[in-house]
């Protein structure tokens, strides 16, 4: 393979693959098929015509829809010029989604497939008037545009920018560069790693939502090493099986709770795996009984992906050599640090900790974030003068440089991958008619790793009706946010100066348990 160790931006990329490889499988989304010739050329259609619209390096562009090659052309094309591209989650609901786009003052917004809707959805929600291009419109431009001369973006300019959940209710935007998603390619390509070094003949699939990093980033991944992605719209059973049996796929990121589904599929036993080499999976540690049945099933190699929108994905990996089937101490771990990735113990003033004590887990590599977008204060919050993220994770390390995820700093919630802060889901829940105040928990769910639940104190003489808590968020926030449980209680629980107790509310749930994550 091309040594790409010097590549850093998206426009030297594909003009490299395009060049190395013209007729090479680069992107595969149902009977669409395009080379790396075929993608450089529509990528640079795609850059022609922001160009014509008026927009310039450091403006944003936006997208809501699902998956889709209509997708990665667009933020790859709009990559090559510095322009940045905003994919937002298409099952927000239409004020979620008005946040991010007023946030970012996206000139353009992108619609997927079967998202026409959306401008109308948001009417009235919006604070300017970005101009909305359905996919039929996108697919045209693609195809008509002639392409013209253009000043491709450096190294450190911004082009990506997903939105991570906010402790305070307003999810937070992260600015990624060039740099950031391909810049510690460098420390390994020369490695054995198995999840840094790819195969001449491998296919990865792009499974997860392309508004978060773990479905944007593998596209980005099959880009860095000059091969093809196959492009799922969204997770489905059906659909993975089709792309390992017919797409050849060779690795794909999931996530546990996801692979608990395809188990319990009845076509799953049938599938031929023999091209399958590594499935990747992150958000959660995986159950050693749930490794056991998908060795089993799979017989293929193993990787846990640890890491953060803030780290532009996956810093830490435990590697396939680290997964028993019979369990061992090393698979509670998140792994060990990337070639290039620093990882640290602090305590609350900063200072490093011995190995095995608990302390926040901090980094600093080519993949942090320089800092949110336009907040000042939760950026000096976040990264250090000296560039080390706090990840809000506590941990310790062992002797050979394991790191082990004890608990959260933060409140934050996992379930089926998602990130949910408690403070968004208690701000949808406050004002229902019944409710006086609310606190809101993780609790271990065998399919989810976690569920939402809310813990409601009501208003005096009123009683709490689950369903109708539960419908009254459902309609302010996305269903994955919304509790899938609620327990009533007289009153929530305090310290003196009247903070809400979340352990003290979680410690039922969590008893008897070695770890406060699932």
């Amino acid at each position: 393979m091309t040594d790409t160790s010097t590549l850093m931006t998206f426009d030297e990329h594909l003009s490299t693959w395009a060049a190395d490889r013209p007729d090479r499988l680069a992107m595969r989304e149902e009977d669409r098929f395009w080379s790396y010739a075929q993608l450089e050329e529509r990528t640079a259609r795609a850059a022609t015509w922001l160009l014509a619209q008026g927009v310039a390096k450091g403006d944003r562009i936006a997208w809501i829809g699902k998956n889709s090659d209509l997708y990665f052309t667009i933020f790859y094309g709009a990559a090559r010029l510095g322009v940045v591209m905003a994919p937002i989650g298409w099952r927000l609901a239409p004020p979620e989604q008005a946040y991010i786009i007023n946030d970012t003052h996206a000139k353009i917004v992108f619609t997927g497939p079967g998202f026409d809707d959306v401008a109308k959805a948001l009417d009235g929600l919006l604070e300017h008037g970005p101009q909305f291009v359905t996919a039929a419109q996108g697919y045209a431009l693609l195809d008509q545009t002639e392409r013209a001369p253009f000043e491709g973006s450096g190294p450190d300019d911004a082009i990506l920018q997903l939105y991570t959940s906010g402790t305070t209710g307003n999810p937070k935007g992260v600015p990624l560069s060039n740099r950031n998603l391909f810049g510690l390619r460098k420390n390994s390509i020369n490695s054995d790693l198995a999840y840094t070094k790819w195969d001449d003949d491998e296919v990865v699939l792009v499974a997860m939502p392309c508004a978060h990093i773990g479905g944007t980033g593998l596209g980005v991944m099959a880009v860095g090493s000059g091969l093809p992605a196959y492009i799922l719209s969204e997770f489905t059973p059906d659909g993975l099986f089709d792309s390992i049996e017919t797409g050849g796929v060779t690795r794909f990121f999931i996530v546990p709770a996801a692979l608990h589904i395809l188990l319990q599929h009845p076509r799953c036993a049938s599938v031929d795996y023999s091209r399958l080499k590594y499935i990747l999976y992150g958000a959660a540690p995986i159950p050693l009984e749930l490794l056991r049945q998908c060795i089993q099933m799979f017989k293929c190699e193993f990787i846990q992906n640890y890491g953060m929108t803030e780290t532009t994905g996956t810093i830490v990996m435990l590697p396939p050599e680290d997964h028993d089937p019979n369990g061992n101490e090393r698979m509670r771990s998140a792994g060990k640090a990337l070639p290039g990735v620093e990882l640290k113990i602090v305590d609350e003033e900063g200072n490093e900790l011995p190995l095995g004590e608990v302390g926040e887990v901090i980094t600093r590599s080519s993949n942090n974030m320089a800092g949110y977008w336009n907040l000042a204060d939760a950026t000096a919050k976040t990264v250090s003068n000296d560039g080390w993220v706090r990840t809000g994770d506590a941990g310790y390390m062992d002797k050979d440089g394991y790191l082990y995820i004890h608990d959260r700093v933060k409140d934050m919630i996992i379930t089926g991958g998602e990130n949910v802060y408690p403070a968004e889901v208690e701000s949808a829940i406050y004002g229902h008619p019944d409710v006086l105040e609310v606190a809101v928990i993780g609790v271990p769910d065998e399919k989810w790793g976690e569920a939402v639940k809310a813990v409601c104190a009501p208003k005096p003489g009123h009683s709490i009706d689950a369903d109708s808590v539960i419908a009254w968020a459902r309609e302010r926030i996305a269903a994955f946010k919304a509790p899938k449980t609620v327990d009533t209680i007289d009153a929530l629980p305090r310290n003196p100066s009247g903070k809400i107790l979340r352990r003290e509310l979680r410690a039922p749930y969590w008893a008897g348990r070695e770890r406060q994550v699932n």
